[in-house]
């Protein structure tokens, strides 16, 4: 126990300082739910939105539907993606809690920190499923069905990194059931022959996503008896990441396949393509920052993709 004690605190003593944000600047009294939320961090908002995004895309090209009914749905999947990011990190943080002020990366998180109680935690957790409740609503019913089952996965998560190797993977199917969730909104149905390949995808992206940023914490999640791909992968990650974005690239291209999508939707898998390799080449595994920075740099990933779909999109309604 002294030995992990002294290893926590040389970890506390090493990572560096946080970097300020604009929610510094707010009044302290309301500054902890903002970081609780995570809204100084817009990536995680952007990973979970982009896999609706490109269900929304991928679906009015597909239907040949009105640009505004793109940019409605997109517009709105936006803001739910503020909301259920919010939700799931502050679930997650409840869950953590304890581990969260044992570990250098997240020892300043308002709940571990001690800034918010749990029973205030609680409290804003309630007006964000609330709130996320009343945007699903907006929806039809059988979407509104399909997002009410998301809860279930974003409850599940925070105990599946204490019991099985692979939390990133459920993490994966929380982050990416936009891609059932946008055509539903749109079509009204899911077409399982072209989505099903588009949500494994977007599973395997999370991995990626997330085994890079998980490896900061590697050593510490040992310590504190955290499961995570990060530590199974071991001196492996980089093949093995690259091997995952082959399939991420694959899974999405097939997907584009069998919707009918033109050249533009390829071009923009190839370029987020390029640019995840370019990513995996310039990676250094060991060092903090560059693993944080990761989450970030796979937003473009997904706005490529995106991008390309759109683009497809745009040229196949104007001809």
């Amino acid at each position: 126990m002294e030995h992990k004690s002294i290893i926590i605190e040389q970890y506390l003593q090493d990572y560096p300082a946080t970097v300020a944000t604009w929610v510094d600047y707010l009044p302290s009294k309301i500054r902890p739910y903002f970081y609780l939320a995570r809204v100084h961090r817009p990536s995680g908002i952007l990973l979970l939105f982009y896999p609706c995004a490109w269900s929304v895309t991928m679906t009015c090209y597909a239907l040949s539907a009105p640009m505004a009914t793109a940019w409605t749905y997109l517009g709105f999947f936006l803001v739910a993606s503020q909301v259920f990011c919010a939700t799931g990190c502050i679930i997650d943080d409840m869950w953590d809690k304890d581990i969260d002020a044992a570990t250098s990366r997240t020892r300043r998180r308002p709940l571990a920190a001690g800034d918010i109680s749990m029973f205030q935690a609680f409290l804003f957790l309630i007006l964000h499923l609330t709130f996320g409740i009343w945007l699903f609503m907006q929806l039809n019913d059988y979407s509104l069905v399909l997002g009410l089952s998301s809860l279930v996965l974003i409850m599940l998560y925070p105990t599946m990194k204490r019991v099985i190797n692979w939390p990133q993977a459920v993490l994966g199917m929380c982050f990416s059931w936009g891609s059932f969730l946008g055509t539903a909104s749109v079509a009204g149905t899911v077409n399982w022959y072209v989505y099903i390949p588009l949500y494994m995808g977007g599973v395997c992206w999370t991995i990626v996503y997330d085994t890079c940023y998980a490896r900061q914490d590697r050593d510490e999640d040992i310590i504190n008896g955290i499961h995570s791909t990060a530590i199974i992968f071991g001196d492996q990650v980089r093949p093995i990441l690259i091997m995952f974005s082959l399939i991420v690239c694959s899974l999405l291209s097939y997907a584009g396949i069998l919707n009918g999508n033109g050249v533009p939707f390829f071009i923009g898998v190839a370029l987020g393509a390029f640019y995840l390799v370019r990513l995996f080449a310039r990676i250094d595994f060991e060092n903090k920052e560059s693993c944080d920075a990761c989450l970030i740099n796979n937003t473009w990933f997904g706005f490529w993709v995106w991008a390309g779909a759109m683009v497809d999109y745009v040229v196949k309604i104007q001809l």
